[in-house]
């Protein structure tokens, strides 16, 4: 029987500050999580076994405690350096050879509490300087191998910083965490996120960080409960192409079809200009009347809205439907 999803909600503000990082040591850990502690999300079997072959022994038994089925709290020494401001994983990798063994006892308390550690993070409590060396192993052996593919991706990372400093200036972040991933939703001014220990959380004042991660497409990473900012890493859009070897540029299209259907992204792509309906029929190769459900329903989310010009009704995109083909555009 499939366990039925669980959510925990992160309440915004009206006006909540928001950035987005690129942090390479994110997707290094959400492959990790993928690939070698085989908690599958979605990444290509290539890639999963090219990725689990380049982590060495020790490396791999480091990260067995990242795939403990039904838990998702882990300590904060997983990404040592907040993915708030740009940070190499070369210096990652450092810090965490650098830390003291009490360092990470005293995240595993902060993480879990004073009680006894779960039994899936004992072997790291008992020995904490060998995990900190096996999964400071992990993490470099897991760069060496997708660090090209990295560089490859900079093109779609840089899009994708352009796409959320647009919804944030043109107020349409709504928008905008609709579409971060499905296991992500908004709604009534909180994220939903999938999770396997829910809890409820307030940002606040606290600054919300998106990362955006090369990543599989079910992947998500939170940390939800820092002092100052909250950040919630998510697959970047389009990255799957980069493990598939396909054109990134058709994704857009892709997402917006898969969002609104075929026939509604087709018609809402189409209004570059306003349009009656009879030249959207024309457009879509049919009659009027099969139009006008569709524009129905395109009403109804408040994408576009109907103009009467003399005897003519004209279909305009409105201010939502142009910052919903903007978004799906980058």
């Amino acid at each position: 029987m499939r366990r039925a999803e669980t959510w925990s909600e992160l309440r915004l503000c009206p006006s909540p500050e928001v950035s987005v990082a690129v942090s390479p040591q994110v997707s290094v850990l959400s492959l990790l999580v993928d690939a070698v502690a085989a908690r599958r999300r979605g990444l290509p079997e290539r890639w999963r076994r090219r990725i689990r072959e380049s982590v060495g022994a020790e490396g791999r038994q480091a990260c067995r405690p990242l795939g403990a089925p039904g838990h998702s709290v882990a300590p904060d020494t997983i990404v040592p350096l907040p993915p708030v401001a740009d940070a190499s994983v070369e210096s990652q990798i450092a810090w965490l050879l650098d830390m003291r063994p009490d360092a990470l006892l005293d995240d595993m308390e902060q993480a879990y509490g004073p009680e006894r550690v779960p039994e899936h993070w004992r072997g790291a409590a008992e020995r904490p300087r060998r995990w900190l060396n096996g999964y400071a192993s992990a993490v470099s052996d897991v760069w060496s191998a997708i660090r090209p593919l990295w560089e490859r991706a900079q093109p779609l990372l840089d899009r994708e910083v352009e796409r959320v400093g647009t919804a944030v200036v043109r107020g349409a972040l709504d928008a905008l965490l609709g579409t971060l991933s499905e296991r992500i939703r908004y709604a009534e001014g909180s994220l939903l996120m999938s999770d396997q220990e829910p809890a409820r959380y307030d940002l606040g004042r606290r600054r919300l960080v998106l990362v955006p991660m090369v990543s599989g497409p079910d992947a998500t990473i939170l940390n939800l409960d820092l002092p100052d900012y909250v950040w919630i890493a998510y697959p970047l859009p389009r990255a799957d192409a980069l493990w598939l070897g396909a054109d990134p540029a058709r994704r857009g299209t892709d997402e917006l079809a898969s969002m609104l259907g075929p026939a509604r992204a087709g018609l809402l792509s189409s209004l570059v200009r306003p349009a009656t309906m009879g030249q959207l029929a024309t457009l879509a190769g049919t009659v009027p009347s099969a139009i006008t459900y569709h524009c129905d329903r395109l009403e109804a989310a408040g994408l576009i809205c109907r103009e009467r010009r003399g005897r003519e009704v004209w279909i305009l995109r409105t201010r939502r439907g142009h910052e919903i083909i903007d978004l799906f555009s980058r």
